[in-house]
């Protein structure tokens, strides 16, 4: 096994770290291998935010569902969806652009956590761990308020980045899917009832899967969090479906 792919399988989040500084340099290598990640026509559609004041950290660990650990992280990159920039670019060039619609915005999102993705295995090479934080797509309002976030521009990620510690590093990273489960060659198959419950062996080992789907669904899918997420989602996406 290669290197590349010995790190890519080894990889797992992380959400303890030292108190380690990231170098400025370290960091500088990090951006700079996100933005060397594909990108549709190799446009760029995204912003890095580089969250460098305490202040700020704080009020994101509060916002994004009370995880300290964000505030303690020694970096933190909020990751935006950018359709602002090059619809100002448009503009500035006297082009009449029309506004941005779901599908700009789609591509744009996809520029994004492709980014995203390099910046996580570029500090895992350097032994720096990082965990994703969904929640940023939270609480609209509030995010855009705090991050001075125009119309056209979505917050797709955020990641914390830090040395982790020992316990950390050594803890077992969970288990994925067979890759049966994940791969149908040239079209959709949908999975039968008997398929489903064989696919989810590995998180049944201790508990039935009918009691171990609804405590997910409940925790998870049927949770206030990721009804808030709908709701704030809902918010950004009247930018680019509000004049159809």
């Amino acid at each position: 096994m290669n290197e590349v792919i010995k790190q890519l399988m080894e990889r797992k989040s992380m959400r303890v770290f030292e108190e380690r500084a990231i170098l400025p340099e370290e960091k500088t290598t990090i951006l700079m291998a996100a933005m060397e990640a594909p990108t549709a026509g190799n446009q760029q559609l995204y912003t890095i935010l580089d969250i460098t004041d305490q202040q700020l950290k704080n009020t994101l660990a509060d916002t994004c569902d009370h995880q300290a650990f964000i505030a303690k992280a020694p970096m933190v990159l909020v990751f935006c969806a950018d359709c602002c920039k090059w619809f100002d670019a448009f503009q500035e060039a006297g082009c009449k652009p029309r506004k941005p619609r779901v599908g700009d915005l789609m591509l744009a999102v996809t520029d994004t956590v492709i980014a995203a993705q390099n910046a996580v295995m570029a500090a895992w090479s350097l032994g720096i761990g990082s965990c994703y934080i969904g929640d940023v797509m939270e609480l609209c309002e509030t995010h855009r308020k705090i991050l001075n976030l125009p119309e056209y521009v979505f917050p797709a990620a955020m990641l914390v980045f830090g040395y982790p510690t020992e316990q950390q590093k050594t803890r077992t990273k969970p288990k994925r899917f067979a890759l049966k489960d994940i791969v149908s060659e040239n079209t959709y198959q949908r999975k039968s009832g008997e398929e489903l419950r064989t696919m989810f062996e590995k998180e049944c080992s201790q508990q039935e899967y009918d009691e171990w789907m609804e405590k997910f669904y409940n925790r998870k899918y049927n949770s206030d969090f990721l009804r808030e997420m709908t709701r704030s989602v809902e918010v950004y996406l009247q930018d680019y479906t509000d004049f159809l």
